[in-house]
């Protein structure tokens, strides 16, 4: 039996499982709040495990192993920095629960900023949810065939159509419950996969500490520009946010505190694999450099990890479209299960179609933490009474930041750090202090006339 065989029976098989274990939603509270069959809300270690495993997503297990290939023990604690945006998040949004009364971030910003600030910010995570399909199962696709193979595309529709159907079932509450069951899984995954490369490897702690240039040009690039997005990043997510105000106040904040440490320790983990590759002087990405070396077993283990991360993400993702297409823009007085299923196909159908185009159009329709910079002072001084054009220039300039870093328009001569992500760094702690300047400068003006 193949090793691609072997995966279909673990897609297969494993939706199949998570089918039969997810719960019917029979009420809209179970649907859209994952409450019980009693309509109780969510224990702290559900609510926890799942946001933990909504971010060890394919892709990202897949930058964390490469960080550390490129950059050593720097690569995967870089990555590890942008696990901060659970506290940040977590803090902020409880605060706002409790010494606000807001109900989700919709109702924040409506009552704030109006109508249009809902609908730019709508339009914003609208795009992040529909890149977080597509970029998860793109890679899920690349294990069953090359880009833009038959096999490839195969691979993408029935990966999305399973998770797709467990989660019709029980909505957000199928999506907590189903991702309690995938951290377990990634948990032991990644102590099979650790237990077996790293000691065979021989690394020593003082080896891996040693990896790595900590120099701007050798990493600390990406870590400078991780922590200034950790105070924007986080609010554009919908999947971690819309889990901060489905259980009581207190109770979400220790979720976020824990599942900011649990998910930094198994990113800067899994980035030893890279510093493994690194070690071993291997060229190719570091995943398929060590499943190769270390024969089929790590192999289907690695894989059997992405696939496991990928629909923990995707199933998420389809409750956060439902939630923000009929509780946030939609009829307040008319939610049901009904539209909420619907909602999630739309999101599953839209969401895939750009994998059948060319992957330009993907570079070219994703959000960037860079381009979201602007939410961090709307948030940060969420307490201020601000004029909605406080809102539009801070969250405009965010974009237009964003804009001129994906298309390469920066003079080389105005970046004064060296080395990759010296732009990176560069655009978000400039374009993070205009955020800021110009998210005041209505206020000031208008105190000064």
């Amino acid at each position: 039996m193949g090793i691609e065989t072997i995966q279909w029976i673990l897609v297969i098989g494993s939706s199949l499982l998570l089918f039969w274990l997810a719960p019917w939603a029979r009420s809209a509270g179970n649907f859209f709040s994952a409450t019980s069959r009693k309509e109780q809300e969510p224990h702290f270690w559900l609510l926890t495990s799942s946001l933990v495993i909504s971010w060890l997503f394919a892709k990202s297990i897949y930058n964390a192993a490469n960080l550390g290939q490129a950059f050593g023990l720097v690569g995967g604690l870089a990555y590890a920095t942008y696990y901060l945006s659970f506290g940040v998040a977590g803090w902020i949004l409880y605060r706002m629960r409790l010494k606000g009364g807001f109900r989700s971030i919709h109702h924040f910003l409506q009552t704030k900023y109006g109508r249009a600030a809902v609908i730019i910010f709508s339009l914003l995570i609208a795009i992040r949810l529909f890149n977080e399909v597509w970029s998860n199962t793109m890679l899920i696709g690349e294990y069953f065939g090359t880009r833009g193979s038959s096999s490839y595309f195969l691979a993408i529709i029935v990966f999305t159509g399973l998770t797709l159907a467990y989660t019709l079932k029980g909505g957000l509450r199928s999506s907590l419950l189903t991702d309690l069951i995938q951290m377990i899984a990634f948990a032991v995954l990644l102590t099979l996969i650790l237990g077996i490369v790293l000691p065979s490897s021989k690394m020593t702690a003082p080896e891996i500490l040693s990896t790595g240039d900590w120099s701007m040009k050798g990493g600390l690039n990406l870590l400078f520009a991780a922590f200034i997005q950790v105070f924007s990043y986080p609010f554009h997510d919908p999947v971690m946010t819309d889990r901060a105000f489905i259980a009581k106040p207190k109770k979400t904040l220790f979720s976020f505190l824990a599942a900011m440490l649990i998910g930094g320790i198994c990113i800067l983990l899994f980035s030893l694999l890279g510093v493994y590759a690194q070690l071993s002087g291997y060229e190719e990405a570091a995943t398929l450099a060590i499943g190769r070396e270390m024969g089929p077993a790590i192999l289907l283990l690695i894989n059997f990890i992405m696939i496991t991360s990928a629909a923990s993400t995707l199933d998420s993702t389809f409750s956060s479209g439902a939630k923000l297409l009929v509780m946030d823009l939609g009829e307040k007085k008319n939610i049901t299960v009904k539209k909420g299923r619907i909602a999630m196909i739309i999101t599953a159908i839209a969401g895939t179609l750009p994998i059948f185009f060319s992957p330009e159009i993907l570079s070219a329709t994703t959000v960037s933490g860079t381009m979201v910079i602007g939410l961090a002072p709307v948030f940060i001084f969420w307490k201020m009474e601000m004029p909605p054009l406080s809102f539009y220039l801070s969250v405009g300039m965010g974009l237009l930041a964003g804009l001129w870093l994906a298309f390469g328009k920066i003079p080389e001569s105005w970046i004064p750090f060296e080395g990759k992500y010296g732009d990176l760094l560069w655009v978000n702690l400039w374009g993070t202090i205009l955020c800021f300047g110009l998210f005041f400068l209505p206020k000031l003006w208008k105190q000064k006339s």
